[in-house]
């Protein structure tokens, strides 16, 4: 990477002349790398990978603005995506993290993030299709929350799966849940929520100050109860976490039944991306 030319690029996106100083690498994710570019007027994050990862950063970027049009969670805010060389890349706020911070108002800026409700007569999906790591996520428009979970969710990650070599048995267990998947809705029938849509732990963060940090979205308007599964599956969100979430969005009793369902879609997703384990569990 040409770090010179990547400053310019950026430095024409904002309007305002940088000077680089020095370039840090940071440690990074399963799929990128990261670096912090030292300027004389602010510190710039950037996460790059080969060309054909734009698509997968400016869908990334895309989904940082719409949280951030939301104004109840803090994330890092896009500068800029573009191509220097062969090397795709995203430029983002710079912030400094730690791992330790308020949970319960982390909890209660989720709940308000999920408040924000999409209003269409299609409520469920995204404006473009995106990523759930490197894997394709489809987000198409639907009316109706358990179409849209069977058809852009669960359908394409198993369709996936067996293409990579699961068991059949797998396949056919699939199939007879998404036959019976409106059991699980029967009393329950959710409105679509602002979503991260990949929420572990090693996805939020917190300022100095105590601030809840997101970032490394997956966004869609889909059931609140999908980011919430997902803070369970992996851990990194304590007690304080829930309490202050209930405190502002009280969950549905039936939440608890729906867990494994929600959480279903990303252990095939990291067995579609990992293999191994994670086709037993």
């Amino acid at each position: 990477m040409n770090w010179m030319q990547l400053t310019e690029q950026i430095s024409a996106a904002l309007e305002q002349e940088l000077t680089l100083s020095d370039v840090s690498f940071l440690p990074g994710g399963d799929i990128n790398k990261a670096v912090r570019l030292h300027t004389n007027q602010q510190d710039i994050f950037v996460k790059f990978n080969d060309a054909r990862y734009l698509p997968m950063m400016e869908a990334e970027a895309y989904s940082l603005e719409q949280i951030n049009k939301c104004a109840t969670m803090q994330c890092p805010l896009p500068t800029a995506s573009g191509m220097t060389g062969s090397k795709a890349w995203l430029a983002l706020e710079y912030l400094e993290l730690e791992d330790h911070g308020d949970d319960f108002e982390r909890g209660k800026q989720l709940a308000r993030m999920h408040s924000c409700i999409h209003q269409s007569h299609q409520p469920f999906g995204w404006a473009h299709d995106n990523f759930i790591g490197s894997t394709p996520q489809r987000n198409q428009w639907h009316r109706n929350w358990t179409d849209f979970y069977r058809e852009e969710r669960i359908l394409p990650q198993i369709a996936l799966a067996y293409d990579k070599g699961a068991p059949f048995t797998l396949k056919q267990k699939a199939e007879k849940l998404v036959d019976k998947l409106d059991n699980f809705f029967i009393d329950y029938h959710p409105e679509a929520s602002l979503l991260h849509g990949d929420l572990w732990g090693g996805n939020s963060r917190f300022l100095e100050d105590s601030t809840p940090v997101v970032f490394d979205p997956a966004s869609y308007y889909g059931d609140r109860e999908t980011d919430l599964a997902m803070t369970i599956l992996f851990g990194g969100f304590s007690q304080y976490f829930y309490d202050g979430y209930h405190s502002v969005f009280p969950i549905d009793k039936g939440f608890e039944q729906r867990i494994p369902l929600y959480n279903l879609y990303h252990i095939l997703n990291h067995f579609n991306l990992f293999g191994g384990v994670y086709a037993m569990q």
